[in-house]
């Protein structure tokens, strides 16, 4: 077995769930219907002394001190509210120290593969695989459905059944909507050590230096596979791979198909995944929760519990291993560049199912999405997403400008419109402030029509259906949330402390973006990881057996139809009302530029308004076993905008993406991860709560105590 090595062992899910937004979305047919070297840490964890700190939606943390003897996986909990914190001191853990053994389940006989069934030309599973009509078994259940998930489950389909569970269609992701490109080190001048400095750079040196060197020099390997699967990216003239330069970085390597990069590489990789019969792919199916057991000290995961939003129907997938790709958490804030589903489902699911969390305080605002108030029309309704305006247009040549036409990157940083994304969208959001203005300029119109045409069409077509012609106009730009730098913590294989459980994507937690995410560093990250994911989920996979028992272990969550649709509308009424308060409060108290002060205010209007939520549903009748897409949606927001917040007060320092005015300065000390450990809680809300946990060995019988 090729060996694993994190700092944290760990194991990670990954859904792919469907998002339908409709009258039926509550699960009822409704009536109305530059510093020092980065860090490193040493791997071994015997004696690890930490620091903790608790509860979840406390401002004040409560320090303690434990000594930890061996290995460092997280306890037994049956709720799941509370944070516990630690900065490692810089030699106590690495990213990638050691995978924890391979756990073995109990041995039974699984009927490989289940009857395939062509529908609108994607594999749906027939209930010749299933022990009842609503459980279903597979090798490996990959939760989500853009470039991380698809990649991985191509190359375990080798080997075992996998289920592709989308909480949309399954070109629904962030992939499909990343524009600039991958970056990649393609050409002769350039190198791996350049690329490598750029990201340590950018992520305000609190990138893992491993981490960066396996994903820069694996990264070319990814691409050519790519385009060995039939993707097309641009060429130049004299035929070989055209490399734009993005913010932040150094040299020209990133590749791209024009400003659709994403959408051409998730075509690929669909195309091949329709073929592929061991690849079933579930639309419309919302990851409800991880279902996860204990094998003595360690927390496993047997699958997840999900909700299809077009029958209305709770499945449940039993899998060998899991591997959790769903996306970000950008519509915590109310203007993003990530599509309806990024409601952050995955880290929140794997937080209740005990999994580690990282670095939840780098929230990345795009400097550049497109501003509608400074549009000649204007759309005739709210975007569901911000559009974006890709780093590539600055790459280029773009220059930032402010209402007056006043050239203004000069006054902030000697790299100008290049310099990284957080520098850009701080000196926007100070221009914005400073003049009163609700948006800035960004101008290529000084390029050749022909060249701003063939490298930005989609973007061009985008603002001419409003009246701008970018080869002649400025385009108004505004900052939006844009990428979670933190998440779920992982190894270098993709592993994470729960056992059977993998993540790949902007769902996971790395250590490859450290404070702040270098442009076109995100595909590249997760088609390393998603690669690097596949060895050991065999190998785990080949070791293990499904329990055909296993279904029965935990509730089974069930849709409200017992509340009758009057009282279902009211509750999705408020619903959403709280969803655009957080939304609010989180743009407010949580942005670009943050404070102590502000910070606690978020935790306490959060706090108090989530309470009122709960309060109303269960006054209501609702209870915790009940699912619906919007309220599991909102449950999933709370959770990760107290992880982000919570985290954000735990850094008393500017670093990246975390700037703060009471700390403003970059602390040497201070430059450490953040972690938080689930840890039992002093109050559990519904947001936190692990609802379908089953808290014995495996075999064993279960306890309703413990249910």
């Amino acid at each position: 077995m090729a060996r694993s090595s994190m700092k944290i062992p760990s194991q990670g899910w990954v859904v792919l769930v469907r998002n339908n937004c409709c009258a039926s979305n509550f699960g009822l047919p409704f009536s109305s219907t530059r510093e020092s070297a980065p860090p490193t840490y040493e791997k071994n964890l015997q004696g690890l002394k930490m620091t903790t700190c608790i509860p979840a939606g406390s401002g004040k943390l409560h320090y303690r001190e434990t000594n930890y003897k061996g290995h460092l996986g997280c306890r037994k909990a049956s709720l799941v509210s509370s944070l516990t914190f630690k900065r490692f001191l810089q030699k106590e853990l690495s990213w990638s120290c050691g995978i924890s053994k391979l756990l073995h389940f109990q041995r039974c006989n699984f009927s490989q593969s289940p009857i395939n069934e062509n529908w609108r030309i994607i594999r749906t599973v027939t209930s010749s695989c299933l022990r009842d009509g609503s459980t279903k078994y597979f090798d490996f259940a990959v939760i989500g459905s853009g470039v991380a998930g698809l990649r991985y489950a191509l190359e375990v389909a080798k080997q075992g059944s996998v289920a592709v569970i989308t909480k949309a269609e399954p070109h629904e992701s962030n992939t499909n909507y990343a524009q600039g490109g991958v970056s990649a080190v393609l050409c002769p001048s350039d190198s791996v050590e350049s690329h490598m400095q750029d990201t340590i750079v950018a992520g305000a040196h609190l990138c893992d230096e491993e981490t960066v060197r396996v994903v820069c020099t694996e990264g070319p390997d990814r691409i050519r596979e790519l385009i060995a699967m039939g993707a097309s990216f641009d060429h130049g003239e004299d035929g070989n791979l055209h490399l734009a330069r993005e913010g932040g970085h150094s040299h020209h390597r990133i590749v791209h198909a024009a400003d659709m990069t994403g959408r051409e590489i998730e075509r690929a990789l669909l195309d091949a995944v329709y073929k592929d019969p061991n690849i079933f792919v579930f639309e419309h199916h919302f990851a409800i929760d991880l279902l996860t057991s204990q094998d003595g000290s360690d927390t496993v995961c047997l699958g997840v519990d999900t909700l299809n939003t077009e029958t209305l129907e709770v499945t449940r997938f039993i899998s060998k291993v899991t591997l959790l790709a769903s996306g970000g958490a950008g519509h915590i804030y109310p203007s993003t560049t990530n599509p309806p589903v990024a409601t952050g489902d995955g880290m929140a699911m794997a937080h209740r199912a005990e999994a580690v969390i990282s670095n939840m305080e780098f929230v990345q605002f795009h400097p550049t999405a497109l501003a509608d108030e400074g549009l000649p029309v204007k759309p005739t309704k709210i975007r569901e997403n911000a559009f974006l305006i890709t780093e590539a247009v600055r790459g280029d040549g773009g220059i930032l400008y402010n209402l007056a036409m006043e050239r203004f990157m000069p006054l902030y940083d000697e790299r100008v419109e290049l310099a990284p994304r957080d520098v850009v969208a701080r000196s926007i959001d100070d221009q914005l402030k400073k003049r009163n203005e609700k948006y800035v300029l960004l101008d290529i119109s000084h390029k050749p029509r022909e060249k701003i045409l063939s490298h930005f069409p989609n973007i061009a077509a985008e603002c001419l259906q409003y009246g701008l012609d970018i080869t002649h106009q400025p385009i108004p730009v505004v900052p939006a949330a844009h990428y979670m730098c933190g998440g779920v913590r992982a190894g270098l294989q993709g592993e994470t402390n729960v056992k059977g459980l993998y993540v790949a994507g902007e769902v996971a937690c790395t250590g490859l973006h450290g404070a702040n995410r270098l442009a076109s560093n995100s595909l590249l990250e997760a088609l390393v990881f998603a690669r690097r994911a596949v060895q050991p989920s065999i190998e785990h996979m080949k070791s293990s057996s499904l329990d055909f028992s296993a279904s029965n272990w935990w509730p089974r969550p069930v849709v409200p139809m017992s509340l009758g649709s009057n009282t279902v509308n009211k509750i999705l009424t408020l619903t959403r009302e709280v969803r655009k308060e957080l939304q609010a409060i989180m743009w407010k108290y949580v942005g670009i530029v943050r404070s102590t002060i502000r910070l606690k205010t978020a935790e306490r209007k959060i706090g108090e308004l989530e309470a009122k939520w709960e309060e109303y549903l269960f006054e209501h009748g609702w209870e915790p076993t009940m699912v619906g897409l919007e309220a599991c949606e909102m449950r999933n927001l709370f959770c990760c905008a107290k992880l982000v917040v919570s985290s954000a007060l735990a850094r008393q320092e500017s670093r990246g993406l975390h700037y703060t005015t009471d700390f403003p300065d970059l602390e040497e000390s201070k430059r450490l991860p953040t972690i938080i450990f689930p840890s039992s809680p002093v109050k559990s809300t519904w947001s936190s709560r692990q609802v379908h946990k089953q808290a014995h060995v495996l075999g064993s019988s279960l306890d309703p105590a413990n249910t």
